[in-house]
């Protein structure tokens, strides 16, 4: 049996980064980043990306591993994934994987993509006709090509609708014929037993810590980090320049947004974002150990079932 992978999640704020350096060198372990904006180099202060030297007190894999102009997807985060995962067990060391971002998690537990390949010139058709006849062609499309029914797509999410309408015409497959071979599909780490444990706070004090984060980044040069990041057309990757910290920036420097008005709209867009993250938790991870902190934190590092 392969051995086990540790992951340590949480939502935004809550004290991944310290938990996992503090279990990591009590554990022998090395840590993988599942964080899908620490994948960007010199996105370092609106991330909160571990410091230099809380990089030097552990191993970390995944992080700064392409340009913030490059996009990172699912398929390829798997691949770098299982090469650290092996490349750590076969130094006889722990697998600590970290990070709060749930399409990224979920590819520990259970199939995140298809292997469906949609040729270039079936992509452009379809952005094509969505710019010309809009969403609701597409969707007249699928319904007419999914005669029992479109289940739980978001007709009104022209991203959903537009891969959902690509598969379909590639495939000649229904979307719920898809679904089922989706489901069918082992997870890429199906091999390795995994332990999950995520982290909570109450929202009172993540909203505390929110607020400290966003203070302590626009002190360190949030403003600065962006623009050098808009110099070197990191606006050409929409997972990047959209990212909650980067968003608000640049829509300040554009004069979208007040300066002073700024930091308040960064922290309400992230307690936002871990109200998301709470409900997502909740309903796509399997069942998982609760540690939380806060009064009476814990004070050693057994999060995780020693004998696994």
């Amino acid at each position: 049996m392969k051995p086990t992978i540790y992951v340590l999640t949480g939502c935004t704020a809550v004290g991944k980064t310290e938990w996992a350096l503090r279990w990591a060198e009590a554990n022998d372990a090395e840590i993988i980043s599942c964080d899908s904006l620490l994948f960007y180099r010199h996105m370092d202060i609106g991330t909160a990306k571990p410091t230099p030297a809380e990089l030097g007190r552990v191993p970390h894999h995944l992080i700064d591993v392409v340009a913030a102009s490059e996009p990172m997807d699912i398929t390829r985060y798997i691949t770098l994934a299982r090469a650290a995962v092996e490349t750590i067990a076969a130094r006889g060391r722990k697998v600590l994987v970290t990070g709060g971002s749930g399409f990224y998690l979920k590819s520990f537990f259970g199939p995140v993509a298809d292997d469906v390949a949609v040729p270039a010139e079936v992509r452009a058709a379809v952005a094509v006709q969505l710019e010309q006849a809009g969403i609701g062609a597409l969707v007249e499309e699928l319904r007419a090509l999914n005669p029992a029914g479109l289940g739980a797509l978001d007709v009104d999410n022209p991203r959903r609708v537009t891969r959902a309408l690509e598969r379909c015409r590639v495939t000649g497959k229904t979307l719920a014929e898809l679904k089922a071979e989706f489901l069918a599909r082992p997870s890429a780490f199906a091999e390795w037993p995994v332990a999950l444990v995520r982290l909570e706070r109450s929202p009172e004090e993540v909203n505390l810590r929110i607020d400290a984060r966003v203070e302590t980044m626009v002190r360190a040069g949030l403003v600065e980090e962006v623009r050098r990041l808009r110099a070197d057309g990191f606006e050409r990757n929409p997972s990047a320049a959209g990212a909650i910290g980067y968003r608000e920036v640049l829509a300040m420097l554009d004069g979208k947004l007040a300066s002073s008005a700024m930091a308040a709209e960064i922290a309400q867009n992230t307690r936002a974002l871990v109200r998301k993250q709470r409900t997502w938790f909740r309903t796509q991870l399997p069942e998982h150990r609760v540690v939380r902190l806060g009064a009476g934190e814990p004070r050693d590092f057994e999060f995780f079932n020693p004998a696994n």
